[in-house]
């Protein structure tokens, strides 16, 4: 998956290149909890104040801001607001808990005893940990691993082919559950098999992190970025899904030509490598990698299961209705899921988890231990989502929300569609290196975000990508980041040198999706 505890990706590898390399910076964790103490002291001095809302929609309405008074000082029957000391320390003290299961009243107020819809973030908290277990069950299994190795094996006649095929994989995985701490265990089989068809370190760490770094970027349904931020926003998963759908093909295929250019470059010219061809080199190449495991019936079952979920997920979460109307103009002509969201998706992922822990022969005790492993290892991405849920509490509580919403507003004002969405997009770059978990990230910035898009007559799915876009483009190159130093180290790749390879392709994805956020904004 692409979100765990101390990164973006916030992966715990315990690899000690990658943490002596992170010591300088804090974790996701403590990023968010100070933005919750800035921001629950600033709410002492920060105008409280709300918006009128449409009464269908229950969003904003543009230019009815309105502050609100405090209620030593307001008059008998005025709405106001509590701002001693008392009170707020208890909305301090209970902000992360409420970010898990507090109810938002009428008045926008979030709590465990008020009356109204389910504010916390126990729904998508449900949703990572059956991520978890599901990715854990199925990793254990090694079906994916053997899958990949022997499609390796087979195509290592040619290296061109072989190539497009696993980055296809990779982004595949990217764009749907966010895989990036998994693409870790790959490396020791990519490294001796790019050097075995005569190419260097650098092409094996760019098949591996340009294939599912860029369909990160561009995730479709990823439920670390996509599901989080499309929770945050009040959408549906699907919506702007062909939007990122596009973006992902024209990335991938990018960023498999780039790969390509530098592989055949530095195999016609190895002195042109970026990091050299050494003896040491010729040592680790494809005698490290014959050893893959056959490809047993159990495993074909469990891969067919693992994609079979993946695709339920993908029918359900997407809007076809809507789709096909605005595509087509024609009604969907096949039956949905009504309703699925992320309780059923919850489900979904368990069930399967079950499916694929008896088709290997796990047993029931050792099924039910790997879920509840799997489940365990995801708790900090289901946890940073809960803490960045707090932030946005402790701003409605305080109703400071709609007050900077008011200020931004006019900060926007006379804005192009167009201009809001790539200035979104640009935004959220250094953010996503401040918190680099994505799920917190999006947790944090989105409460914002959709609603000041309404502003902007800026679809709230655009605001999405603009986010997740962000985010994935850090994910590429971000030293802060366990899976990016952890890779290098175990690729022996430099972080220099390694820079000197991705940043041009970072530049090109930059260009390419502030593109698409400006022509998707003003197709919407």
């Amino acid at each position: 998956m692409n979100d765990s505890v101390t990164t973006r990706s916030e992966n715990t590898s315990g690899l000690p290149e990658g943490e002596a390399t992170r010591r300088w910076f804090p974790t996701a964790f403590t990023v968010l909890a100070v933005i919750l103490i800035v921001v629950w002291v600033a709410s002492f001095f920060i105008p409280s104040g709300i918006y009128d809302t449409d009464p269908d929609t229950g969003r904003p309405i543009p230019g009815s801001y309105h502050q609100l008074a405090s209620c030593d000082a307001a008059a008998e029957g005025e709405r106001c607001v509590d701002k001693s000391l008392r009170v707020q320390f208890w909305r301090l003290w209970n902000a992360t808990p409420n970010g898990l299961y507090g109810v938002q009243n009428a008045d926008g107020q979030v709590g465990q005893w008020e009356e109204g819809f389910l504010y916390g973030a126990a729904q998508i908290f449900m949703f990572v940990l059956a991520v978890g277990a599901f990715i854990t069950v199925a990793t254990k299994s090694g079906a994916i691993q053997t899958g990949i190795g022997r499609l390796a094996m087979r195509f290592k006649g040619s290296g061109t082919a072989l190539i497009v095929v696993l980055m296809l994989i990779f982004a595949v995985g990217g764009t749907t559950y966010g895989m990036w701490e998994e693409t870790l265990g790959f490396f020791p089989l990519m490294v001796p098999l790019a050097l075995a068809l005569g190419y260097d370190r650098i092409v094996a760490v760019g098949i591996i992190f340009l294939g599912a770094g860029t369909g990160v970027l561009a995730s479709t349904v990823n439920p670390f970025a996509t599901g989080v931020a499309s929770d945050a926003a009040l959408i549906s998963v699907g919506d702007g899904i062909v939007l990122r759908l596009l973006l992902w093909m024209v990335l991938v295929t990018i960023a498999i030509g780039y790969v390509l250019w530098y592989a055949h470059r530095v195999k016609a010219d190895p002195s042109r490598s970026i990091v050299g061809i050494s003896a040491e080199d010729a040592r680790d190449s494809l005698s490290l990698v014959t050893d893959v495991p056959a490809l047993t019936g159990r495993h074909k079952a469990i891969l067919g299961v693992f994609f079979l979920a993946f695709a339920i997920l993908l029918y359900g979460f997407i809007p076809w209705e809507d789709v096909t109307q605005n595509l087509l103009s024609r009604s969907w002509p096949l039956p949905t899921f009504a309703d699925f969201y992320f309780t059923e998706a919850s489900m979904l992922f368990i069930v399967a988890a079950i499916a694929i822990g008896w088709i290997a022969g796990m047993g029931e005790a050792g099924t039910v231990n790997t879920i509840v492993s799997g489940a365990g290892d995801f708790i900090g991405a289901a946890l940073i989502i809960v803490v960045a849920r707090g932030v946005t509490v402790v701003m409605r509580n305080t109703t400071i929300t709609d007050t900077i919403l008011s200020w931004a507003e006019e900060a926007v004002s006379g804005t192009s569609a167009s201009a809001f969405a790539v200035l979104a997009f640009l935004v959220n770059l250094p953010l996503a290196f401040l918190v680099p978990s994505s799920s917190g990230h999006a947790a944090l910035i989105m409460p914002i975000l959709a609603p000041l898009s309404d502003f902007a007559s800026v679809d709230r799915s655009i605001a999405v990508t603009a986010y997740q876009s962000a985010s994935g483009l850090i994910n590429y190159i971000t030293p802060t980041a366990a899976v990016v130093m952890g890779g290098l180290t175990l690729a022996k790749v430099r972080y220099d040198h390694y820079l000197r390879f991705a940043l041009p392709f970072v530049g090109i994805a930059l260009v390419i999706t502030s593109a698409f956020l400006a022509i998707g904004s003003a197709a919407t």
